[in-house]
Formats: structure tokens, C-alpha cells, sequence
């Protein structure tokens, strides 16, 4: 039998995505923009690329589950309070989104002081002028967390049959940019005065590890259960599979 790659290919469609995006935007805009020559042209055909393969991974069918059209209406009827475990992930979902409008306001000097001093005590490395990490907050701030009010929306009520492909793409998008943005932050070679201090270390590395728990624990809540999120005629193949 024929494995379905499908899901994985979303994956890395989005971590590339992420990856791209970040860094022609950052080099656009950050303190090596003037070192550009006409070789970073070069890295359109490879967005391109991407857009081409997205295209060609959303417009194959996706496999459906083997699930009775019974199944699928208990599954669909049941309220959030009778579904603990999207309840919990609302709330991290709700507590991702929070976290990614409060850093958005930093990158974008936000004058509180609550900002001054998460960028210069914890996170200082939002303030290096090489321009990636602003880009990638600015990224999660008018990207992620729009998806993230929708996903939310999705496990609330049922029936959101986007919402499993665009989990995966965001996913696989937010692990490569808090893998970069971890990296980058404790980097030797990263200047001293943007580097994560050594007395927030541990709190800086639990706040982003966590930060990209909330869409891989979507997407797998989506993989493992994906009767909730069954269009209303997709119960029709199950059942004629049925009784072949």
C-alpha cells in the first residue's frame, strides 16, 4: 500500500515558508541590506518553488478516516465543556496568542515599560539590527496570530475542515522559527549586547519551548481525532465504504 506523505509535505511546506520569508525579509530591512548584490534575486525561484508545491499539496485529496456517519455526529454534538482536552488547548491557544501580540508590540518599540524591559532584560535579541527576529515577530503578530483566534474558533464549534491542513502548515512553520530564533539567541557569534542573559536563561528557553508547543499540540489534536473537524458530507464516503 501506498503511503500519503500529504501531512509531512505541509509540514515542511510551512517550515520553509518560515524560513524564506524571514530571511530575504530580514535582509531587506536589516543592517546588511546595503551588502545586497543582484545574486539575491536569486532567491525568488526558490519562493516560487514553494508556492508551486503548496499548490500542488492542497489540491490533493485528503485521506479521509474510515468513520461511521454515527460516529462522526457523536463526535460532533459534544459540547466543549465534555471535551476537556480542547478545552485545555484553547487555553494554551489563548495564552500563545497573548504572548504573540505582547512581543509583536516590542519589535514595534510599543512604549509601555512592560516592553522596555522584557526587550532589555529578556529578550534582547529582538533589538539586533540584523532585522530577522523583528521580521519574525511581525510574522506571528499579522500571520500566527490571526490563525490562532481561528483555531480556536475551530475547536469550538465543529465541522472546520481547513483547520488540519493550515495546523500543520503552522506548525511546522513555528517549530523552524523558534529553533532559529533559540539559536540565534544564545549564538556565540550573536553581539554581546543582544544576547539572552545568563540569569534569564532558563525562563527565556521555557517561555519559547512552550510558545512552540501550542500548534504542534493542534496539529496532533487534529491528526488523532479528526472526526470534529468533518464537513458535514464527508460522513456519505465512510458510510458507502461501509457496506462495499
Amino acid at each position: 500500500r501506498r503511503r500519503n506523505y500529504r501531512g509531512l509535505g505541509l509540514f515542511w511546506l510551512g517550515s520553509l515558508l518560515m524560513s524564506a520569508v524571514v530571511f530575504l525579509l530580514g535582509n531587506l530591512i536589516g543592517k546588511y541590506s546595503p551588502e545586497l548584490s543582484p545574486s539575491f534575486l536569486l532567491n525568488l525561484p526558490y519562493l516560487l518553488l514553494l508556492t508551486w508545491a503548496g499548490r500542488r499539496l492542497f489540491q490533493q485529496p485528503r485521506a479521509l478516516p474510515s468513520l461511521s456517519p454515527e460516529k462522526v455526529a457523536e463526535e460532533q454534538r459534544k459540547p466543549l465543556y465534555q471535551r476537556p482536552q480542547d478545552l485545555l488547548l484553547i487555553l494554551i491557544l489563548i495564552l500563545t496568542a497573548a504572548f504573540t501580540f505582547f512581543r509583536g508590540m516590542v519589535v514595534l518599540d510599543c512604549p509601555a515599560d512592560s516592553c522596555f524591559d522584557y526587550t532589555y532584560l529578556h529578550e534582547p535579541y529582538l533589538r539586533d539590527p540584523v532585522g530577522y527576529p523583528k521580521v519574525q515577530m511581525l510574522i506571528y503578530l499579522f500571520y500566527l496570530l490571526p490563525f490562532l483566534l481561528l483555531a480556536i474558533y475551530g475547536l469550538a464549534l465543529p465541522g472546520c475542515s481547513w483547520l488540519p491542513d493550515w495546523s500543520l502548515v503552522f506548525a511546522g512553520a513555528v517549530a523552524q522559527a523558534q529553533f532559529a530564533h533559540l539559536g540565534s539567541s544564545l549564538h556565540s557569534r550573536t553581539p554581546f549586547p543582544y544576547q539572552t542573559p545568563d540569569e534569564v536563561l532558563w525562563s527565556f528557553l521555557l517561555s519559547n519551548v512552550l510558545y512552540a508547543l501550542g500548534p504542534q499540540l493542534l496539529a496532533l489534536r487534529c491528526l488523532r481525532s479528526p472526526a470534529f473537524f468533518l464537513p458535514a458530507a464527508a460522513p456519505g464516503l465512510a458510510r458507502a465504504k461501509k457496506y462495499q
